[in-house]
């Protein structure tokens, strides 16, 4: 990373904020399943947890978008990046405390209201986070930063269920009943972080860097082919990524997937947010200037520590993990995939989106331990479909880049849409498991993704065969 010893130390205290992203979003995994025995829901009802939380993210990039094009004022440009996060960190408080409230009084849409504040204050953190984490030094290694923020967002999704399990059952594998008390420790314990961050934030020396670009006027970006069909596969990634893990809690208490409790899941849902992470560290081998040997050594070798670290983490709370040795071989199977998309965007998002297919597949025809690790894998072919999809995406726009930019990030709405529809699906079915045939056809749609964007592009006359630059 080609930054000042000072500027190594600014990166440092930014990315703690790319941790409590990756730390939410995958506790939800576990936090769903305890409303929905807690509050006696149905699957549809439990879902809008997801619902509530990544609607914030369109709500906040949205409102954004218009307000400044409204008052003709670039907002970010006004404050900072480093005063943005530091808003955003107190939204995200509010939002944490009010949970305290919203759990004491019982009622479960003042709990949605509460988490879809935290999550507001994210998608300030988020749009301001990344371009600092560029302009934290030379931007010819911004994508390094970005990856390894990216890096550390991923441990924030692998120990995020853990932790969680830790305040709601006291211990991993506990079947004690959640004492209410134990959910409003671990908000307030959030809220203080919260806050604490938000002023180290305003008092630390990170330079309060603007942006200079003048916002476009209209919406040209969208006259671009690649981008519209980019913001339907940003929208169906997310969107599949979320469903696999959101539902898995209630795919897990059937007798033929092991019959598991509440307090029991987390593991699994770990291996699932751990698995985004191995694959995302993998990925960003390749932003590094190594030579193909050693290129192709740590390929292999990296996915592996990654696992390691996640069998660790799990080993740390508690968990007999001898069951998910066996998971090494979808490793494999991930690290097969790297070779064969030789670094190429829409090759290697092809090659993902078939694997993808393939192991949801498995899943929907299998039950027990091999299905419950299909489904896991999504996780793994996921990992590095953001900066492929994003890449794709962009490729050509101009001066329109940003803006396009921002409409891709207003698409992490799928993550709010499709969790809820398939909690739907399955209570209209009354099979959990069958609803799972939705995901078969989110990742075909983004196998055809893979190849529409080579074509449009190509006609165009761009090289999408440029390396993926960073991982969401």
């Amino acid at each position: 990373m080609a930054t000042s010893a000072a500027n190594k130390s600014k990166f440092g205290t930014l990315i703690t904020v790319f941790f409590f992203w990756g730390f939410l979003a995958a506790s939800n995994g576990v936090f769903i399943p305890f409303c929905k025995k807690h509050f006696e829901l149905t699957q549809f009802q439990s879902q809008l947890i997801d619902l509530a939380f990544y609607l914030a993210y369109f709500v906040g990039s949205l409102a954004l978008y218009l307000i400044e094009r409204l008052i003709k004022i670039d907002i970010l440009n006004k404050i900072g990046y480093k005063m943005g996060i530091a808003y955003g960190l107190f939204f995200s408080a509010a939002g944490a405390i009010a949970m305290i409230g919203a759990v004491n009084t019982g009622n479960y849409w003042l709990i949605l209201s509460a988490l879809f504040t935290i999550a507001l204050g994210f998608s300030l953190q988020q749009t301001c986070a990344q371009p600092f984490a560029i302009a934290l030094g030379d931007p010819r290694t911004g994508a390094h930063r970005l990856n390894l923020a990216g890096g550390v967002n991923s441990f924030g999704t692998t120990i995020g269920p853990l932790i969680v399990s830790y305040f709601l059952f006291g211990g991993i594998g506990s079947n004690v009943d959640v004492d209410i008390s134990s959910v409003n420790q671990m908000y307030m314990l959030l809220a203080g972080l919260f806050i604490a961050v938000a002023l180290f934030f305003i008092f630390s020396d990170l330079p309060t860097i603007t942006q200079d670009e003048k916002i476009e006027a209209g919406i040209g970006a969208l006259k671009y082919p690649q981008l519209v069909f980019g913001m339907i596969a940003i929208f169906v990634y997310v969107g599949v990524e979320v469903t696999i893990q959101s539902n898995l809690g209630a795919l897990l208490k059937l007798p033929e997937f092991g019959g598991y409790q509440e307090s029991q899941i987390a593991h699994f849902i770990s291996l699932f947010w751990g698995s985004l992470m191995i694959g995302r560290w993998t990925g960003s081998i390749t932003v590094f200037n190594l030579s193909k040997m050693w290129k192709n050594i740590l390929t292999v070798v990296v996915p592996y520590f990654a696992f390691a670290v996640v069998l660790g983490a799990n080993i740390l709370g508690g968990t007999d993990v001898s069951d998910l040795y066996i998971y090494a071989i979808a490793i494999a199977v991930l690290v097969v995939g790297f070779f064969l998309g030789e670094e190429k965007p829409a090759k290697t998002l092809l090659i993902f989106s078939l694997f993808g297919i393939t192991a949801m597949s498995i899943g929907m025809i299998t039950t027990g331990k091999l299905a419950i690790f299909a489904f896991i894998s999504g996780g793994l072919f996921c990992s590095v479909m953001w900066p492929c999809i994003f890449a794709l995406s962009v490729a050509g726009l101009g001066k329109y880049t940003s803006q396009g930019s921002t409409f891709l990030i207003m698409m992490i709405l799928g993550g709010a849409i499709i969790p809820p529809f398939q909690g739907w699906l399955s209570d209209a079915l009354n099979n959990i498991h069958l609803s799972y045939i939705i995901t078969i056809f989110l990742f075909a749609y983004l196998a055809y993704f893979s190849i529409k964007a080579k074509n449009v592009l190509k006609a165009q006359g761009i090289d999408y065969e440029s390396s993926t630059a960073s991982a969401h």
